[in-house]
């Protein structure tokens, strides 16, 4: 028998991802059924969700397959676990509601930010899924996740604040911990002042490593604020140049590189030799050209990276607790404005991350 906060209504608000393709793909609705919790789960009545490309790349079926770059194909290579209609969004933050059969009442208020990875194999990421995916996710006001993914936290920050960290800060995690970025390194980061680029300026120096970033032009000094060393604005005419003069010289140990596409060779040239580049998106192409030689007689080693571990999350609920990242909202949307808010998304004319909430939450997530 589950425990509860109080009778949960039959029904909710969410929005479902119908198919592949446009925005018309996705559907707001108020009669979807709600969902109950599974033994070892709990369920949480949402509050805030954040956005992430991978919603858009998702919708769109622009994940290609190793055998055709073009193919309409979801996010994993592993095995499709993408059913329609799906609800996604992955960085929830809410309140827990009700628990499943094994799962201590006790649970039942607490307020939670949601580790979304699905982990099949253990810890390694081989075979790793997510939650809005592989299974629901919080573009809704109830979500059911497994106990141990509910991760109770200690800090003033409201639930929207909260948000813009889940998806981004953990990606971001794991690209550095997969370059093992060191104290006192330099890394330049691309696509900085999008959700997990913003991140990674924050997580470079929670480590002691020194970041320079890669941005739009208008977005420099946010940028900057975050903790940047030096940045540089997008689309200069000779990129290695500009990142030389930038570091007054100095060498960069580690790119981490969310843009990709014609900047691709650009960012191997700037590596110092035995440098490391990492990526885990390409928003500028994700098809690039690659002259070995340039990776083979530096000595680089190259990086794809995407969600983290469970320790990865650990050490950003640690970050958040400890203050040392800050959330970075670059707008909030009522859960029924949905299209609105990805077309906004889209569009990129913002710092940090964009974040949904449910409109019968609006006045109270903070």
């Amino acid at each position: 028998m589950n425990a509860m906060i109080r009778t949960l209504p039959a029904t909710m608000a969410a929005v479902l991802l119908t198919g592949h393709g446009g925005p018309e793909k996705l559907v707001y609705r108020s009669d979807v059924k709600v969902p109950g919790p599974a033994p070892g789960e709990v369920l949480v009545k949402v509050s805030a969700c954040g956005m992430n490309n991978t919603d858009v790349w998702v919708r769109q079926g622009a994940y290609g397959t190793e055998e055709d770059a073009a193919a309409v194909s979801t996010w994993r290579r592993q095995g499709n676990t993408l059913v329609f209609p799906r609800i996604q969004g992955t960085d929830t933050v809410g309140i827990v509601a009700a628990v499943g059969e094994g799962v201590s009442p006790d649970r039942i208020g607490e307020r939670v930010m949601v580790d979304f990875s699905i982990y099949n194999r253990d810890d390694s990421l081989a075979d790793i899924d997510y939650m809005g995916h592989g299974r629901d996710g919080g573009y809704a006001e109830y979500q059911a996740v497994p106990a141990e993914n509910a991760h109770v936290i200690d800090t003033d920050m409201s639930d929207i604040e909260l948000a813009t960290f889940c998806c981004a800060y953990l990606t971001g995690e794991q690209m550095l911990e997969r370059a093992a970025l060191k104290a006192g390194e330099r890394v330049l980061v691309t696509g900085a002042s999008g959700g997990v680029g913003s991140g990674i300026v924050q997580l470079a120096r929670a480590r002691g490593a020194i970041p320079y970033a890669v941005v739009g032009k208008g977005k420099e000094q946010a940028v900057l604020d975050i903790g940047a060393e030096a940045v540089i604005t997008r689309g200069v005419a000779d990129l290695p140049q500009a990142v030389n003069e930038a570091t007054g010289g100095q060498p960069i140990d580690v790119v981490a590189d969310l843009v990709g596409g014609a900047i691709f060779n650009d960012l191997l040239r700037i590596l110092r030799p035995e440098g490391r580049y990492t990526t885990a998106g390409a928003i500028a192409g994700p098809v690039v050209q690659l002259d070995l030689r340039t990776m083979y007689l530096k000595q680089l080693q190259l990086h794809g990276s995407s969600q983290g571990t469970r320790a990865d999350f650990r050490r950003i609920v640690g970050y958040i607790e400890a203050k040392k990242i800050r959330p970075l909202v670059g707008g909030v949307y009522k859960l029924s404005d949905f299209h609105h808010a990805q077309a906004d998304f889209i569009a990129k004319a913002f710092v940090g991350k964009l974040v949904v909430v449910p409109d019968a939450m609006w006045g109270s997530a903070g």
